[in-house]
């Protein structure tokens, strides 16, 4: 063979994405675990797909999960408790599945978690979530309301938002029926998830809605224009990446000037003032770190409660898996926050570092916290 003759080496397109997948893992130095959950929720979710067709989104939203896919998700909590519950919302229903431990709502009244999946407003496959959830309702001891709202692109922008008020509402009228405190009902989400659990706030504020003890928003999709750094920097995190979140808006808006809209895009939103203290937790391998950041920074100037953490090295996602980085810090922050630790005072630690420290200083977050819930006397 000639020196100058060329070498060509041909890719099938799915050698070409396993290969692109590696050295995508390889430039963001993940460790083995977490290389193993991008490998196997690869397998559920076909990343390697930018548009996945409308067949594939039905056949991963009805997929049941196999022993593989199980294997990097929390451990179903055994003592957690699954009921199914017919929504009723704006033309048609929906299903919510109710997360609760028998053993703690005899003793009083249980904060009531709204959860809203993620999945780009397109996946939504409830086992995965389930197992998710019923392991979070354990942690915190939050009963969980997970809502099974209707996805684009058969129900377009606005039907998911309305899906999730209408549900918000149904939650706080059966707070008497559950024993829910209803003066600690908190909505929450991750990804897009975490869009409709900030637009839901903002909606509570505006439609004088239920008041909310808090928003927990985990990697949140924020602004529909995909202007930000991060999504620049971290186009092609191994989760995540700037194709596939272009499809998801594509696939969410009934036409472009829906993501103006403070219902599609809540950081575009002229009035962020008197929301529900908000939880929001980042992915530093994540194109939509920023979106999270500076939904916090524009909260922060409204002067809305807000504390922000950014769980180093870990991608999108995270919070989903079992042995992923940061999960456990953002199930403690969480924990305190549903539990009644003011935002300012909420520490993004495990909860043995937790424990410990709260033992070598006495406790003095947890005496600050009392004090300041107490009622004023005249």
């Amino acid at each position: 063979m000639d020196e100058k003759t060329p070498i060509i080496i041909s890719f099938s397109c799915k050698e070409w994405n396993t290969l692109t997948k590696i050295l995508i893992m390889t430039e963001y130095k993940l460790s083995r675990r977490m290389r193993k959950i991008v490998e196997v929720s690869d397998e559920l979710f076909i990343r390697s797909e930018d548009r996945p067709s409308v067949e594939e989104i039905e056949d991963i939203n009805n997929k049941s999960l196999n022993r593989r896919i199980l294997s990097i998700l929390p451990k179903r909590a055994k003592n957690i408790i699954t009921s199914s519950y017919i929504i009723p919302v704006s033309s048609g229903v929906i299903t919510g599945y109710y997360f609760s431990n028998p053993k703690l709502t005899p003793t009083g009244l249980s904060p009531l978690i709204v959860y809203y999946h993620g999945g780009g407003w397109t996946f939504g496959n409830m086992e995965f979530y389930e197992a998710y959830l019923s392991h979070l309702a354990d942690v915190t001891g939050a009963c969980i309301l997970s809502i099974d709202y209707r996805l684009s692109p058969k129900f377009k922008f606005p039907v998911p938002v309305e899906d999730c008020y209408d549900a918000l509402l149904w939650a706080a009228e059966g707070t008497k029926y559950w024993k829910i405190d209803p003066d600690r009902i908190f909505v929450a989400g991750d990804s897009a998830g975490g869009n409709l659990a900030a637009v839901v706030a903002i909606l509570a504020r505006d439609r004088k809605g239920p008041s909310l003890a808090g928003q927990i928003l985990l990697y949140p999709i924020t602004d529909g224009r995909l202007r930000t750094l991060s999504l620049e920097e971290r186009k092609d995190t191994p989760m995540l990446n700037a194709k596939r979140l272009s499809y998801y808006i594509e696939n969410y808006q009934r036409e472009p000037k829906d993501i103006l809209s403070p219902a599609f895009s809540p950081l575009l939103s002229q009035d962020k003032t008197r929301l529900a203290p908000a939880l929001i937790i980042t992915a530093e391998i994540d194109p939509l770190l920023d979106d999270g950041l500076l939904y916090a920074m524009e909260l922060e100037k409204a002067e809305t409660p807000v504390k922000a953490f950014t769980a180093p090295n870990a991608f999108h996602g995270f919070m989903m898996y079992r042995h992923a980085e940061g999960r456990k810090e953002g199930e403690c922050a969480i924990r305190q926050f549903v539990s009644g630790r003011t935002l300012k005072n909420v520490q993004f630690i495990c909860e043995d570092c937790l424990k410990r420290e709260t033992k070598l200083h006495h406790s003095p977050l947890e005496i600050k916290d009392e004090k300041e819930q107490k009622p004023k006397t005249e």
